[in-house]
């Protein structure tokens, strides 16, 4: 009886035409037809692969951690030649996606404006590589004050071990803060499929090109997006939902984006921004300030500041600066018991 079920499924699949030849030849025309519009017909792009970043972040990430990220049966007197083993494949493997993303610049170097160009690394792919590799004690100082923070600033946190192996705050800024480095050796490609990784994984949306300060918390994390150009201090806390972007796009003559313009917030330390909280453009949140749950906020505020819902609809969003920040003072004198404190349910 199995055997006949069998075949009433596989027959059929067998005996008939998929015209898989057919999609086969639309594709491919589709292909040259793309490649041609790039000017790429006889030279196809070939960029670093998400698989082999995956595996590559992975590896650096268990010689970073060996005995919470490592192997499972991992001793002690093993673990130095756990570390350089494992560094030792995965930065192989780098020194080869390297090259990879240098000959896709080198080929569309041509198409680059002239800011962009003068960033093209000039280094061998090992030296590169070389470079980043001498950072891997500071990417790890780093991570041990996120991870702190996190412990610290999460009182359903109960140890660091756990910060590290659960938290989806720690996996993607674990991505970001290798992502960084490389991002500043010039490599922009492999740093963005890493941080993109990260992305996929946890919702979690950081731009490489950020500037992130030691002792930084994500807590829960879904949704948050910090923009390329954004600047956070140190010992910042930011909530679910929450998102350091750009008020505007500037455009040249022909009505493109322009590149690299600082465009995203600057935080200064010890802030905390509640979830779903936005807050766009070159603006800065001065040291010290609390952003409460979904406040929109489109200028900067000083330090100390405790910036609430009630606050921004007190205040139209077209007012001057300046009587923007008369208004936060009359409407926190009259939201006393609000400004005090910006309640949060963790």
């Amino acid at each position: 009886m199995k055997h006949n079920q069998h075949s009433k499924i596989v027959e059929p699949l067998a005996s008939n035409d998929l015209g898989i030849a057919q999609i086969v030849t639309q594709l491919r025309d589709l292909r040259l037809t793309s490649l041609e519009n790039r000017q790429r017909r006889d030279k196809p792009p070939k960029l670093p692969s998400r698989k082999v970043l995956q595996e590559i972040i992975e590896g650096l990430a268990a010689a970073l951690f060996p005995n919470r990220l490592g192997l499972p049966d991992l001793k002690e007197e093993g673990i130095d030649y756990f570390v350089g083993h494992t560094l030792d494949v995965a930065l192989r493997e780098l020194v080869s996606q390297v090259k990879l993303e240098l000959s896709f610049t080198a080929d569309t170097q041509s198409q680059l404006d002239a800011s962009q160009t003068s960033n093209f690394p000039t280094k061998a792919p090992v030296e590169i590589v070389r470079e980043f590799a001498k950072t891997l004690p500071e990417v790890r100082l780093l991570l041990d004050t996120d991870i702190k923070s996190a412990y610290e600033g999460d009182p359903a946190a109960r140890s660091v071990d756990e910060v590290l192996v659960c938290y989806p705050g720690t996996q993607a800024i674990i991505h970001y803060r290798i992502a960084h480095v490389l991002h500043e050796l010039g490599l922009p490609l492999i740093a963005r499929m890493i941080t993109e990784l990260a992305h996929s994984a946890t919702g979690i949306d950081i731009h490489p090109g950020a500037v992130i300060g030691e002792s930084f918390f994500i807590d829960h994390g879904t949704g948050v997006v910090i923009g390329e150009t954004a600047i956070i201090g140190k010992h910042v806390r930011i909530y679910q939902a929450v998102t350091l972007g750009a008020k505007r796009f500037p455009t040249d003559e022909h009505g493109n984006p322009l590149k690299g313009n600082a465009r995203h917030p600057i935080v200064e330390d010890d802030v905390v921004i509640y979830a779903g909280a936005t807050i766009l453009g070159r603006i800065t949140i001065g040291r010290g300030s609390a952003i409460g749950g979904n406040v929109w906020l489109t200028r900067s505020v000083p330090a100390g500041s405790n910036i609430t819902q009630a606050q921004m609809l007190a205040t139209p969003l077209d007012v001057p600066a300046h009587q923007a920040n008369s208004n936060h003072t009359n409407s926190a004198n009259q939201t006393k018991q609000l400004s005090k404190e910006v309640p949060i349910a963790h």
